[in-house]
Formats: C-alpha cells, sequence, structure tokens
C-alpha cells in the first residue's frame, strides 16, 4: 500500500531544476517514493532505478555505466560508495539537460559528502521522515492512537500490530548500527556503541548527560559524544538544545534527545512527548526545505527549574511554546511564564486525550493533540 507522500509535489518541480537528494531514516518511504514518480512516468524500474546495495547496480555506478536517454534516474544509498559526490557531479555537468537525478540515502546526505568538488548550486536537499498526523490528513481521532501505539514507520503503521511493532523495533536497531553504521562509520566497540542504544529510550525526556553515559559504558567521553553524532547522522536519533534569550534565566548546555521510533519508548509520558518532537521536527524541515526559513526545535529551562517541552524558533526568534501532557487541563506554570514574557508568541498546552480547544485568558491554547497535530 503506497500513502502519498508529503514532499511528492515540492520534490516533482525542484527535479525540473537542479538536482534532488533525499535524506531521512532507513524504511520512512524514500525508495517507495522513488519508484512511485518512476512508475507513473513509465520508466523501467531495472533500467532507471540504482541501488548501491546492489551488487550489479554497484559495478554500474562504480563503472559509471548509466542508463542512455532521457528521464528520472534514480540513485538509491550511492553516499556509501567514498567516491559518489564526484560521480555525481560529473553526471549532472555532462549530462544534467536531459536527465533528472534523484539521490536518496538512509543518513545525512550533506554530511557524507566526502571528497571532489563541490555540489554547492547543484542540488536541493529535502528530509523524509516517518508518518504523521498531518501526512494522515482526515484521519479520525484514533488515528493518533495508532500513531502513538505503533510509531510512524509506515510498515509498523499500516501493519496495526503491536507484536509486530515490537519485532520490527528490535530489527530496525540491530540493522542500523550492525550493518549502517559499519557501512559508514570506522567503528571498533560496535558493542558499545549497541548498549548505548539500547539505553538511549530510557533517558528521553530529560536533559541528556553525556558523562553518566560515559560512566555507564566506561569509555571516554570523546567517544559517546562522537556516537551520538553517529546516530544523528543516520537519522536514528535527534537532539534539541536550550532556548535562551535575554528576558529570561535559561539553562545553555545540556539538549535532550528523541528517537525517530519512538515505539522503543515504554513510558507513555515520554512516549507522547517523542512523538510530539517528531511531529514538530518534521513539519520545521518541511518548512526549511520549501521556504528557505531558518527553522529549529528547541526547549526551555531555566535555572529556577522551569520547563516547557519545546519551542519552535524560525530565524532565530520564537515562534511558538508547546507544552506536552498525557491528560488534565491545569496549564504548565512555565508555560505561563514563557508567554507572559513574549507575549506575541503562540503558547500551547496539548493532551493525548481527547478535550475541549479553548483558549485561556492568558492567550493559551488548550487541546487534544489531534486537533493540534493534523497542522503540524
Amino acid at each position: 500500500m503506497f500513502v502519498n507522500r508529503y514532499i511528492e509535489k515540492p520534490v516533482l518541480k525542484d527535479l525540473k531544476e537542479k538536482m534532488v537528494f533525499i535524506g531521512g531514516p532507513r524504511q520512512a518511504g524514500k525508495t517507495s517514493l522513488a519508484k512511485h514518480f518512476l512508475k507513473n512516468s513509465q520508466q523501467d524500474l531495472k533500467r532507471w532505478y540504482m541501488n548501491w546495495d546492489a551488487l550489479i547496480d554497484r559495478e554500474q555506478i562504480m563503472k559509471e555505466t548509466f542508463p542512455t536517454g532521457q528521464g528520472l534516474l534514480v540513485l538509491d544509498e550511492i553516499h556509501k560508495y567514498s567516491d559518489w559526490r564526484r560521480v555525481v557531479k560529473g553526471l549532472y555537468d555532462k549530462r544534467g539537460e536531459e536527465l533528472y537525478i534523484l539521490v536518496t540515502g538512509s543518513a545525512r546526505l550533506d554530511y557524507y559528502r566526502r571528497g571532489g568538488d563541490s555540489l554547492q548550486g547543484r542540488y536541493h536537499y529535502y528530509h523524509l521522515f516517518p508518518f504523521t498526523l498531518s501526512e494522515l490528513r482526515g484521519a479520525p481521532f484514533t488515528t493518533l492512537k495508532d500513531l502513538f501505539k505503533y510509531g510512524g514507520f509506515p510498515e509498523p503503521f499500516l501493519k496495526a500490530s503491536e507484536k509486530e511493532s515490537r519485532r520490527w523495533s528490535r530489527e530496525y536497531r540491530f540493522h542500523m548500527v550492525r550493518e549502517d553504521l559499519r557501512d559508514l562509520e570506522q567503528v571498533q566497540n560496535i558493542d558499545a556503541i549497541e548498549k548505548m542504544v539500547y539505553r538511549l529510550p530510557e533517558l528521553v525526556g530529560s536533559p541528556l548527560c553525556l558523562n553518566a553515559l560515559r560512566e555507564d559504558l566506561q569509555v571516554s567521553h570523546q567517544s559517546v559524544s562522537r556516537w551520538m553524532t553517529m546516530l544523528e547522522n543516520l537519522y536514528m536519533t535527534f537532539r534539541i538544545y536550550p532556548f535562551g534569550a535575554p528576558k529570561i534565566r535559561a539553562v545553555k548546555k545540556e539538549a535532550k534527545h528523541y528517537h525517530m521510533d519512538w515505539n522503543l519508548i515504554e513510558d507513555e509520558g515520554s512516549r507522547f512527548e517523542n512523538m510530539v518532537a517528531c511531529h514538530l521536527l518534521k513539519w520545521c524541515y518541511f518548512i526549511q526545505d520549501t521556504q528557505g526559513f531558518n527553522m529549529e526545535l528547541r526547549y526551555f529551562r531555566d535555572v529556577d527549574k522551569r520547563e516547557v517541552d519545546f519551542v519552535i524558533i524560525k530565524d532565530r526568534k520564537p515562534v511558538h511554546f508547546i507544552e506536552c501532557k498525557l491528560s488534565g487541563r491545569d496549564v504548565n506554570p512555565a508555560l505561563r511564564y514563557l508567554k507572559q514574557r513574549f507575549p506575541d508568541v503562540k503558547a500551547s498546552q496539548i493532551s493525548l486525550e481527547k478535550s475541549r480547544d479553548q483558549i485561556t485568558k492568558d492567550g493559551i491554547r488548550l487541546c487534544s493533540a489531534h486537533d493540534f497535530l493534523v497542522d503540524f
């Protein structure tokens, strides 16, 4: 079953002008989207879809033997080739008039641009993330509960089975560490990295102390820091950093981290917060990729221990404060504190359960996550 993806129209538009790179988590739907494009253009998949992980395609890419004629050429996972940047640049410079080149990969393609001349000005970059509520527009309230229960990755979400979701998550983590990480990074202590990957879901929702992780794993701080960056480059996890401004006494050091697969998280409150984080991050990247604004997702915590889960920043200015609660209508005092200091910034408190959509006298929106996330 193919679900039309949220970046489909802008990608097709940009392919007429430049190459398009699509990065995102493994199994988020990049390959399905690329094949969907080829099918709609009535092109032969065997000729025009090339995957570095397929031995025959790999040999052709290394020999720089590509299909002749005009059409859409998909190069999947080519970033695993150390010389991929030069190959893609040469292909575009030589045949850019006749080819629409789409490069996809389960990693930050803008990070793994190793060696060769710059690709600057030759491509547009898109992020493709798992399903969120807005992408399933028109869905009933039960869809939010399904996302909460099964996660947003297409395969477990569409199967709608808790058992299959657990199996998928376990296999996903294993393949990310044992295969993808080894393909892209020089790693030696793979067992310690795997141990960290299994420990991290328990720490979601709180500032992440790398020193505590270092002590747990009995490795250097430098190793833990490097491993966290590796996981982020593979879109397995992401970190958000504190929001600081002259009006508030904010902390400015420790980041919070979240997982693309929130099904890993057992605590319901932390899982809900992680699910919302993924929705907001996906929206920020979409606005950045399609409109060019500088978007950031952060959180607020000050020296007096006041904390608000998320702050959306657009061109260095806060535009929305968001607090998550499983249930309840009592406004978080920290959210009220931020709203008082930034009266022109939107403020919302959302709950997993159904609730009436209203605006408090402080100007804070109280609503269900379903009503709120349908716009993100």
